[in-house]
């Protein structure tokens, strides 16, 4: 399973990376949450431009097994959608870390990092 160690995870199986030199933060779901759901056949996400709190619902995935909802990590405003997974959604299901990115978030807080999991925690959670 690829779990990169420079990216920060969440409980909730997403990946963050975050830039603190531009305040933004990238953010997709995990391999794990990939194989998890099986095969990602649609995205769903129409929060660009707007403020969410932490844990807040910013969109979902609809895969052959379910429809899942991706939550927010951080408080923070979304600047940016990948527009590639709405029409691709297999992006996601190829490479979820880097043609398979979500969104783009400027976090209220740059102290969000605080509450994420490095690779190696993410690790020992999901096993």
């Amino acid at each position: 399973m690829n779990i990169p160690e420079n990216l920060l995870y969440t409980q909730e199986h997403e990946w963050i990376a975050y830039d603190s030199e531009k305040n933004i933060a990238t953010i997709g779901i995990t391999d794990f949450a990939k194989k998890e759901l099986g095969d990602i056949v649609f995205v769903d996400i129409e929060t660009v431009d707007e403020e969410l709190s932490k844990d807040d619902v910013f969109g979902s995935v609809e895969a052959v097994k379910t429809v899942s909802d991706l939550f927010m990590p951080m408080s923070g405003t979304v600047i940016q959608l990948n527009d590639e997974i709405i029409d691709q959604p297999e992006l996601v299901n190829n490479d979820p870390y880097i043609g398979g990115w979500m969104i783009k978030v400027t976090p209220n807080d740059p102290n969000f990092i605080e509450g994420l999991l490095n690779s190696e925690a993410y690790k020992n959670m999901i096993s």
